[in-house]
């Protein structure tokens, strides 16, 4: 999907906080939830979300999300990432 088609189905369900950003490579920080949805789109580099045990890796063109309240954990990969990022609270 590209950022233009993410951005508008972010808006039709309901995401009112949408930002892109860079992100420096980093190690998994502590875990932890959000008092929103989070929904990202990943442009660039590699954005790993770690649920538990499950540690999924998501690349250029991938669709994150992480549900209001979900404990999770976040890694940014050697590259860095790019993403775009709505929040629906």
């Amino acid at each position: 999907m590209d950022r233009q088609a993410f951005e508008a189905r972010l808006k039709e369900d309901g995401y009112t906080e949408i930002e892109a950003k860079f992100l420096q490579a980093r190690p998994a920080n502590d875990e932890h939830d959000h008092d929103c949805a989070v929904r990202g789109l990943v442009l660039a580099g590699t954005f790993i979300v770690k649920r538990g045990d499950v540690r999924t890796a998501y690349r250029p063109g991938e669709i994150f999300s992480v549900a209001a309240g979900e404990d999770h954990s976040e890694e940014i990969g050697p590259e860095g990432a790019e993403v775009v990022v709505g929040r629906k609270y």
